[in-house]
């Protein structure tokens, strides 16, 4: 079952974080995440899953930038959320896909227990312009049954910047994970 705009509203501060809020962004069963004003672009021509793939940075200017076909764009929500007891999902807004515009080419499905900003899979059908805080995605929320396990993974949870791929550190087998959960456990334990 998908939570209507005024359960979202109602979970607020409990089991739903959206930070900052707007109420003019709350629909009648999702709330419209805005484009962070910049992104992320890789560098190497063929990525490697085995490896971190170099990324330039580009900040996106008040007067916009064009989008190129054929370019994967990385970028991010203005928003943090934090979802507990519920699975939180993202999904283009009609709008935007309207002028060719996909915001996430897999990966809106998020995990309970997910905090941290969104990272948006940008890809443009033809040249598109976009601009920073335009209302680009639509988070909605589903409810859970059974027992839960709320996501803990140090690989993108409580980030504050956009994030690559970091499937090579999985590949890289348990020692690399275990870094990674260590390197977490700290920094939670650092705020």
């Amino acid at each position: 079952m998908i939570l209507s705009g005024n359960e979202i509203k109602q979970q607020l501060g409990g089991n739903i974080v959206i930070e900052p809020f707007d109420d003019n962004r709350l629909n009648p069963n999702s709330y419209n995440l805005s484009l962070h004003d910049e992104l992320l672009v890789y560098e190497e021509v063929v990525l490697d899953m085995r490896k971190s793939n170099r990324v330039e940075r580009i900040r996106i200017p008040e007067d916009g930038l064009v989008l190129t076909p054929n370019q994967l764009y990385l970028g991010r929500t203005a928003e943090r959320t934090e979802t507990h007891n519920l699975v939180p999902m993202i999904e283009g807004r009609s709008s935007i896909g309207r002028l060719g515009l996909f915001v996430h080419v897999t990966a809106g499905f998020g995990d309970v227990g997910f905090c941290g900003y969104w990272t948006l899979e940008m890809f443009a059908v033809q040249p598109v312009k976009i601009y920073p805080g335009v209302p680009i995605c639509q988070i909605f929320f589903h409810q859970i049954h059974g027992a839960i396990t709320e996501y803990s993974s140090a690989k993108y949870q409580h980030n504050h910047d956009i994030q690559p791929s970091l499937l090579f550190r999985e590949l890289a087998g348990d020692e690399a994970d275990q870094q990674m959960q260590l390197a977490f456990s700290g920094e939670r334990a650092a705020r």
